[in-house]
């Protein structure tokens, strides 16, 4: 598969151990690319770093699913802020709107913590050029003899709720899934609206605006939220021999410095 020279070769193994980063947090990241996640209806960035797009997810092996508590990003169906910790950030629209029956617990529970009905999650398909086997975490996408690999993200966020009629998570399950070769999800939401495409980097709550993440990463982020059975979410987590989720992850603060954001063409 092409070796992109693009990426960060010796700050994977940082990246991966979460260490890459300014010393301080009262002063932002210098000499980083662009960073996520961010406000997908803002298009402006003042980030003079590029790269090449990833090529699309269907050209690329699947690495890694896994989900964030409440969306990182920040789009026109979850613009409802749900504070600042690690669990925090942006709530669905319809999040005040659901009805009891929506918002009640499963009998018995499920074995996938920090979500629950009434909750928004964000869920990321990781791909990778590498010749990767799915697995947990992100360094699966990174596996040893490929330092330079394209990534793209793609990104879907959920209301969860409690009702069978609502989308079914393990239909976008990996569950050994191989097209032309390439392992893929089972299928990506295609139904909430055109995704944004843009130049950013990885998440999760052990990056902020001081302490950046040196990967580059393509991300293709749908705009509206779509709901989604809490039950099949536990089915997954109890079902999945590749991913081994047992919870849903914290959330990266949203960056908002124009320095540390790219233009979104």
């Amino acid at each position: 598969m092409k070796k992109v020279t693009s990426v960060i070769g010796a700050a994977v193994l940082l990246a991966v151990a979460g260490l890459a980063g300014c010393s301080t947090a009262e002063e932002l990241c210098q000499g980083y690319g662009p960073q996520t996640p961010r406000d997908i209806t803002r298009l402006d960035g003042k980030n003079t770093r590029t790269f090449a797009l990833a090529p699309a997810a269907s050209e690329m092996n699947l690495c890694d699913i896994h989900t964030h508590t409440n969306a990182e990003h920040k789009g026109p169906g979850y613009a409802v802020f749900a504070g600042s910790g690690t669990y925090g950030r942006y709530q669905c629209n319809e999040s005040a709107s659901l009805t009891a029956a929506e918002l009640a617990m499963p009998a018995g529970g499920g074995a996938f913590s920090h979500v629950k009905p009434g909750d928004t999650i964000e869920v990321h398909w990781v791909h990778t050029t590498c010749d990767a086997v799915p697995a947990h975490g992100l360094g699966s996408c990174l596996p040893k003899g490929c330092d330079n690999p394209q990534l793209r993200v793609e990104a879907q966020v959920f209301l969860v709720v409690n009702d069978p009629n609502a989308l079914d998570f393990t239909s976008f399950d990996y569950r050994g899934t191989a097209v032309n070769g390439l392992h893929q999800a089972k299928a990506i939401p295609g139904n909430t609206g055109t995704p944004v495409v843009f130049r950013g980097s990885t998440t999760g709550p052990s990056f902020t605006e001081a302490k950046c993440s040196p990967l580059e990463v393509t991300w293709s982020v749908r705009p509206n939220c779509a709901k989604v059975d809490i039950n099949s979410i536990y089915r997954w987590a109890e079902n999945d021999r590749f991913f081994k989720e047992t919870k849903s992850h914290g959330v990266r603060q949203l960056v908002t410095a124009p320095e540390l954001l790219s233009k979104i063409e």
